[in-house]
């Protein structure tokens, strides 16, 4: 349903787009795609749109409100020094309410899946390694703020379904897998991303983990 949703958001810009520029060429209205401030739109739509699709995620919400910020900066509304000065303490905040407020802000697969999540996996201005080694592995969040976080579930035991929640922001998550687990992604990224190097068939009734990642100058890698 959200992929619908933004697939049609997507279409309804570009049908906005053309038909502005086409009324342009019959000198109907004056439509201008290059006004002051014009390139902030690359950040505030795609945002918006993973926000609509996947939910309140750390780096759509700080890409949106800093894409708003920097074109308010751009059509004089806001000062571009007290900008400059906010940026940072806004992009602190942001992260501290959506980490607050994940479990109901968050739109991902633990909604949709009765699972029962273990202790989370927290590395901030450090690293932290959790191996699952013959234990029982049932789902969990992994926070890398200015670390890193590996998360080793290669000798798990995965009995269902299974989501990961991990949020790489200033830092970086390995995650290893099973080689007889399949694995789905949905990320949402602002200058960082989200690897995954889990590739081959797996069986049918193979086992999902579901792994929900933000990477705000960071990444996760999945092996």
């Amino acid at each position: 349903m959200r992929n619908k949703v933004s697939n049609v958001l997507w279409g309804v810009f570009w049908i906005v787009l053309g038909v502005g520029i086409a009324g342009n060429a019959f000198h109907i209205w004056d439509f201008t795609l290059f006004f002051r401030g014009w390139w902030t739109l690359f950040i505030i739509v795609p945002c918006a749109i993973s926000m609509i699709n996947n939910g309140f995620g750390n780096g759509s919400m700080i890409g949106l409100v800093i894409g708003i910020l920097l074109l308010l900066a751009q059509r004089n509304i806001l000062d571009g020094s007290v900008l400059r000065k906010l940026i940072v303490p806004i992009i602190l905040v942001l992260i501290g309410i959506n980490i607050m407020f994940r479990g109901i802000f968050t739109a991902n697969k633990k909604m949709h899946l009765n699972v029962e999540f273990g202790p989370g996996q927290n590395a901030i201005f450090g690293g932290k390694t959790q191996c699952y080694t013959g234990e029982i592995f049932r789902g969990t969040e992994a926070n890398a703020i200015f670390g890193g976080v590996k998360l080793d579930l290669r000798d798990a035991q995965i009995p269902e379904d299974a989501v990961i929640d991990a949020s790489a922001i200033f830092g970086g998550i390995d995650i290893f897998v099973p080689q007889d687990i399949r694995v789905k992604v949905s990320s949402t990224s602002l200058f960082g991303g989200t690897t995954n190097h889990v590739k081959g068939r797996v069986p049918d009734d193979a086992k999902t983990i579901y792994i929900n990642t933000t990477c705000m100058f960071g990444g996760v890698d999945i092996r």
